[in-house]
């Protein structure tokens, strides 16, 4: 934990524009809420103390930032305002203290980093701002900075007619502040402007007119990107997928086409494991070295060994663990199961609470019945079974090592080891039969 580090995340933004009756910092990007982003990026500096600002109607964001101090802002005060809801909990502390958003979510902690060396220096600048290049400044604030590059002021959009300079730097948010003077920064702030809000952006006047000075760390436009609509979100997802690709292609991954295929944020694949195209991994996803999956897959809370085979049309749900080498293929379902190594089970099935051997072959329409209307069942299929197609398997029931079920069998009881199990109806031959029912069906229709 580092002593000389504080940190203040704002999230009591009502985010209006995203139409949502969510708080907009719990969207999600990449199967994780915007706000938990920001915290673990900031987290990675190790903060003595971390304090996220939210409304009091928000209480369903505290579950989400861990152990965080909470501060709440009860009125909609502004950006000023909802920092001095966190002096409290700042308790005096005199190191520099980050501020940032919590609905900007691709600030990197390098970049937070880099804020935070600008002011470990001889004669440190009050105040270290993230600034940005671009060629669509919309809505953002400008910096205005004097000859030496020292920043003067930040202009918010709704001012900018105040501007009299060339602005080459727009405002990213994050600000990286002398703790011991940030109480007094935000007394003397005032609401003198067309939103008649507290604007931490002036204590960057504030600063100046005491006698010290700011300053500007340039990062990517990229980090600097706020949340405020469905829009905004989907261009930050298509980032974040990116930079996850990019990842996970350099620990040794092969993405066929990467960009139809989507991660989330805690996605882990293993070396030389090749991934086809159109394949989505939901949270909680762990993929072991060499592992192939083809196309159309969708793997959530599930974890592959090594060596193992995964579709085409494959859907692993939360649960599903694959042993090395074992085949999961087209158009099968795994939820809450366990399959053995070397288990083939490759077409048109449903194994959902079931725990099945090593080497065991589920044949094509096997169906594990797990679910009796009130409670869900257990089915074990032993090692080396051998299952035959369009079996019905109802638990709880097990299936004996070595054992055999003839197709089209639906089993009700449990099978012992070495067992060859029939349980289907006898077959009934009527000769004739069909003519004369195709005859009755006739003289129905024509008296209708």
């Amino acid at each position: 934990m580092s002593e000389t580090i504080a940190a203040i995340v704002l999230a009591a933004g009502k985010g209006t524009r995203m139409n949502s009756k969510m708080p907009k910092v719990l969207h999600k990007l990449a199967g994780l809420p915007l706000i938990c982003h920001v915290i673990g990026s900031v987290e990675e500096l190790e903060p003595q103390v971390l304090t996220v600002v939210i409304s009091p109607e928000q209480e369903e964001i505290e579950p989400m930032v861990g152990s965080a101090h909470i501060a709440y802002q009860h009125h909609p005060l502004g950006t000023g305002d909802a920092v001095r809801s966190a002096l409290k909990s700042l308790n005096g502390f005199a190191g520099t203290v980050l501020v940032a958003f919590g609905a900007d979510p691709l600030i990197t902690t390098n970049s937070l980093r880099q804020m935070i060396l600008a002011r470990e220096v001889d004669n440190p600048p009050d105040v270290v701002v993230m600034g940005f290049k671009t060629n669509n400044p919309g809505r953002y604030g400008r910096l205005v900075q004097n000859s030496e590059g020292r920043l003067e002021r930040i202009v918010e959009f709704s001012d900018v007619a105040t501007i009299d300079r060339h602005v080459e730097l727009y405002n990213g948010g994050v600000m990286a502040i002398n703790g011991k003077k940030l109480a007094g920064f935000i007394e003397a702030l005032r609401a003198e402007n067309t939103k008649k809000e507290f604007y931490l952006t002036d204590i960057i006047d504030i600063s100046n007119k005491r006698g010290g000075y700011s300053t500007v760390v340039e990062v990517n436009e990229i980090e600097a990107l706020g949340i405020d609509t469905r829009e905004d979100l989907a261009v930050a997802e298509n980032i974040m997928q990116n930079r996850l690709r990019k990842k996970i292609m350099e620990s040794g991954v092969t993405l066929i086409a990467p960009e139809t295929i989507f991660f989330s944020h805690d996605t882990v694949i293993g070396p030389d494991s090749v991934i086809h195209p159109h394949v989505i991994f939901g949270c909680g996803a762990i993929v072991k070295e060499n592992v192939e999956i083809k196309s159309f897959s969708h793997i959530e809370g599930a974890e592959i060994g090594e060596g193992a085979a995964i579709g085409p049309f494959a859907r692993l749900r939360p649960g599903a663990k694959i042993d090395s080498k074992a085949g999961i293929g087209n158009f099968v379902e795994i939820k809450k199961a366990n399959i053995g190594a070397g288990a083939k089970i490759n077409h048109l099935a449903y194994v959902g609470d079931a725990d099945v051997g090593r080497d065991a072959n589920i044949g094509a329409g096997t169906i594990t019945c797990n679910f009796d209307g009130f409670s869900k069942h257990t089915t074990t299929i032993g090692a080396n079974a051998f299952v035959g197609s369009n079996s019905a398997l109802v638990a709880p029931v097990q299936i004996g090592n070595n054992s055999i079920i003839g197709a089209g069998s639906t089993v009700t009881r449990s099978v012992p080891s070495d067992a060859l199990v029939v349980a289907r109806a006898k077959v009934r031959e009527v000769t004739g039969g069909a003519s004369r029912f195709r005859s009755r069906r006739l003289d129905e229709k024509k008296n209708d």
